[in-house]
């Protein structure tokens, strides 16, 4: 653990920018002199932070904001920083724990770039032929999966219920909806669970949109919701399905949607603006007249 208290001026500049994040997260953390929200937080407390700084790094990579990605990955660090900060309190680990962990596993995960299993060791480019990225991938799983053994054994979990045994058991429940809906479908997939053609995707989906207009039919208060809410979320199931078999990722799919509405809303909003009106004050079909309007001029672009 950082002493924050024996650290000089000197020995801070002598210190790698790395480092200096970790006095700095010691220092915002430290019980006395610290700061006191920061004090409180705890793994669970930062979860949300993560999740929105992750986001916000997607966001600037799409934006092809790279000045932007620069302070936004900085971010992300820092709740990884936060993270190895508490457990360093805790006793559990530090964030060379982590760094070390990490390189651990990516040289045991790429046999094909470090032959030996050490980070010195490398294929001869002259020689070696560089393996398919099919080969690699079922590598991966491969290795992926011994770990997963080998981290039961330890963990005694062997003697847990049969259901821990799943391919699925390792999915994060945390995960975001559609993140996790990719997940267990390419897990899935890979062990031969999949439709063999996009034409069935699509009538898989087109059966679940039926179902859930058959849910639908009569007045709100005719429906059963739990049976209505049952299907619109097979239909998002089977939708996301649609993206993975088009080697698409859904989330971002997602964000690019409401990216597109928001922009064209806002389009709207100007339309109105210019002619004097607003959203409050204009009806459903003058709002569509701009809305078609926002379309239009993107088209011409």
């Amino acid at each position: 653990m950082v002493d924050v208290n024996t650290i000089s001026a000197k020995g801070l500049e002598d210190m790698s920018p790395l480092q200096r994040v970790e006095y700095l997260m010691a220092r915002l953390r430290d019980k006395d002199t610290g700061c006191p929200w920061d004090v409180k937080q705890t793994y669970k407390s930062v979860v949300p932070f993560t999740i929105e700084e992750t986001y916000e790094v997607v966001d600037a990579i799409e934006k092809g904001d790279f000045n932007h990605l620069k302070e936004e990955l900085g971010d992300l660090l820092f709740q990884v920083v936060f993270y190895a900060q508490i457990a360093t309190e805790e006793g559990r680990f530090d964030l060379h724990d982590v760094a070390e962990g990490l390189v651990t596993k990516l040289v045991r995960r790429h046999p094909h770039v470090f032959p030996e299993g050490t980070l010195h060791s490398r294929i001869n480019a002259d020689r070696d032929i560089a393996p398919k990225d099919n080969v690699i991938s079922s590598q991966w799983d491969i290795i992926k999966a011994a770990e997963k053994k080998e981290k039961a054994q330890l963990q005694n979990e062997n003697s847990k219920a049969e259901a821990e045994d799943s391919i699925l058991r390792d999915i994060p429940e945390g995960m975001t909806p559609l993140l996790r809906s990719q997940k267990i479908q390419k897990k899935v997939a890979k062990k031969g669970f999949d439709w063999p053609s996009m034409d069935l995707v699509l009538d898989k989906l087109q059966e679940e949109v039926d179902e859930l207009k058959h849910e639908l039919v009569g007045s709100r208060e005719d429906w059963d919701i739990d049976a209505v809410a049952d299907e619109i979320g097979d239909v998002l199931f089977s939708t996301v399905n649609v993206a993975r078999f088009a080697t698409l990722d859904a989330e971002i799919l997602m964000k690019k949607a409401n990216d597109k509405f928001q922009r064209r809303f806002q389009g709207v909003e100007r339309f109105l603006a210019e002619r004097g009106e607003t959203i409050e004050s204009a009806d459903l079909k003058r709002m569509e007249e701009g809305w078609q309007y926002v379309k239009a001029q993107e088209s011409r672009k």
